[in-house]
Parts: C-alpha cells; sequence; structure tokens
C-alpha cells in the first residue's frame, strides 16, 4: 500500500517502538484482513470504477490548485495559502485509503500489515483533525478580512501563517498519537478480520480481547472537543462577519463581501455534513446495511477532496482567471 513519506515515518516510529515492547500481554497480529465492502464482494470490480474516478478528479483538481496559487504571485496571500494546507489536508487521508481499497477491489489483497494498519489509522485521524483546525484558520483570515481589512496585511503576515500551520498540525499530531498507542498495546485475540476497506479506530480496536473503555472514552472526548471547540470558534467569527456585513450602507456592497465568504462556507458544509452524518449512521443506524455504513465512510474520504477544487474553481474569481490564463498559453 502506498503511503506518504509523513506517514511512513510515523509507522518506522510504531514499528521500533513495538519491537522493543517487552510486554508479555501484548498480542501483536502480523496482519489484519479487509473484507473490502461485505455483501457486495461480486459488484468490488464495479464499485471501484466510480472510487478510481473520483480519486483522479480529486487529485488533478487539487493539485491544480497548488500549481496555480504558486505560480500566481497575487494568489500568495493568507486565504490561498490555507486553502493550499487544506488541498493537501484532503488528498492524504483519500490516499492512504485508495490504493489498498483498489487493490481489495481488484487482485483481492485483503492482508495488511500491523503497522500499516496502524499507519494507516494515523493519517485518517491526524489529518482529518488538521482539516477541521484549517477550517477554524480560514474563518480567521475571512475575519480579520472583513471586520478590520486595514491591519488585515499586518496581522495574517506570513510567519504569522506559518505559525498557524504548525499549530494546525501539532495539534493533530497530539491528539491522534493516544489513539495509536493504545491500540498497539491492546491483546488481539479474538479475530483478525476487519469488515472496511481501511483500518477504522473503531473496528480495529473491537477486535481487542480487552476492556477498550479507555480507547472508546478517548476517541469520543477528541470528536466531541475539535469539531465543539472549532465548530464554536466559526461560529463566533462568521457572527462577528455577518454583523459587519450588515452593516454595509448598500446592499451591493454586502453581497461582494459576503461573497468572499461563500467558497469557505461550501467547504465547510461540504466536510462536517458528511461527517456528522457518518456519525449518525454509526450511532443510530443498527438497523442498517454494513455495506451501506462502508460505503458512506469512504465516500466520507473520497467526495469532499474531489468537491473543494470545484467549489473555489467556479467561486474564485482569481483562480478561475488564472486557470483559463494557464489553458490559453
Amino acid at each position: 500500500m502506498q503511503e506518504t513519506p509523513f506517514c511512513l515515518s510515523v509507522g518506522n516510529l510504531l514499528s521500533y517502538s513495538m519491537s522493543d515492547s517487552n510486554s508479555t500481554d501484548f498480542t501483536n497480529p502480523s496482519t489484519f484482513i479487509l473484507l473490502g465492502i461485505p455483501g457486495l464482494e461480486a459488484a468490488h470490480v464495479w464499485i471501484s470504477i466510480p472510487f478510481c474516478a473520483i480519486y483522479v478528479i480529486a487529485i488533478l483538481g487539487n493539485f491544480t490548485i497548488l500549481y496555480i496559487v504558486k505560480r500566481e504571485p497575487s494568489l500568495h496571500v493568507p486565504m490561498y495559502y490555507f486553502l493550499c494546507m487544506l488541498v493537501v489536508a484532503d488528498v492524504v487521508p483519500s490516499t492512504a485509503v485508495l490504493p489498498k481499497m483498489l487493490s481489495i477491489f481488484w487482485f483481492n489483497s485483503r492482508e495488511i500489515n500491523f503497522t500499516a494498519c496502524l499507519t494507516q489509522m494515523f493519517c485518517l485521524l491526524s489529518f482529518s483533525v488538521m482539516h477541521s483546525g484549517i477550517l477554524v484558520a480560514m474563518a480567521l483570515d475571512r475575519y480579520v478580512a472583513i471586520c478590520d481589512p486595514l491591519r488585515h496585511s499586518t496581522t495574517l503576515t506570513n510567519p504569522v501563517v506559518a505559525k498557524i500551520g504548525l499549530a494546525v498540525v501539532l495539534r493533530g499530531i497530539m491528539l491522534v498519537l493516544p489513539y495509536l498507542f493504545l491500540a498497539r498495546r491492546w491483546p488481539y485475540c479474538r479475530t483478525n478480520i476487519i469488515p472496511y476497506t481501511y483500518c477504522k479506530h473503531i473496528a480495529v480496536v473491537k477486535l481487542a480481547c480487552a476492556d477498550i473503555r479507555i480507547s472508546s472514552y478517548y476517541s469520543l472526548s477528541v470528536a466531541f472537543l475539535v469539531t465543539g471547540v472549532d465548530v464554536f470558534c466559526i461560529t463566533v467569527s462568521y457572527i462577528q462577519i455577518l454583523r459587519a456585513i450588515f452593516s454595509l450602507p448598500t446592499k451591493d456592497a454586502r453581497l461582494k463581501t459576503f461573497g468572499t465568504c461563500g467558497s469557505h462556507l461550501c467547504v465547510i458544509l461540504g466536510s462536517y455534513i458528511p461527517h456528522l452524518f457518518s456519525a449518525l449512521t454509526e450511532r443510530f443506524g443498527h438497523n442498517m446495511a454494513l455495506h451501506f455504513h462502508v460505503l458512506m465512510n469512504n465516500m466520507y474520504f473520497l467526495v469532499p477532496p474531489m468537491l473543494n477544487p470545484i467549489i473555489y474553481g467556479v467561486r474564485s474569481q482569481q483562480i478561475r482567471d488564472s486557470l483559463l490564463q494557464l489553458f490559453t498559453h
């Protein structure tokens, strides 16, 4: 399975720490078995076609955004720096999931190494936390740009943007590492079969033959903490933004100012609504078929990375102009 260098370094660290562990109560399964989409095995090849197409569109769209921002000096501003961070946070989880998923669909290669499983889990969880943090940073940028435009360039300087990005990355890593160390320490003596296309955290720890309440409580706490705090910060930012917009003298000025927030709002809705839907189906959808849960989880990692470049490409005049100029040349 292909992994990013960042994720591979974490995997090597985990492998090293496991090899040095002398704990006798830890059963280290050499591999897990990923079932793919249970109940739809006969349709795996057909399901892979739209998944692969979505991923290709996402990769092309996101790398086009990165290239345009790098190429166009007028886009070297905080808003587009944060957009580039969002692109990376979108691409890494889907890249961590899709290669192994396609190997299951096309070659029936269901085995995944234990360390690779933990590495994949780290990529999915940490970059999801980073993604949420970047949305908060983008809301902060819109708040400063609209509520205090004269100080925007002096407040969000390049060093400040870099520090915000570093804080987002460190938060994602520090909050997710306990997931991995807890999952690594559980004794696995029931089965090594995971009914998903990837190593989902809760599906992995449920295989442990031990009391996993600490993992469940920590997972729930982080989910509520990250989502709750980030949504609260975004909400407060947009309340202040709306107050500033409605204080403008003309309707055209209000619409034009609010239009600068349109792309960010669409990305927020496209990020949090699927996450909320997935969480609700996990919690209350006990009567739903397992393959529906698996499909929804996969779509959560694949669809937003495809939609976000389209949203910014359609709504951002600067990106549209740069893209048109690129194709014209």
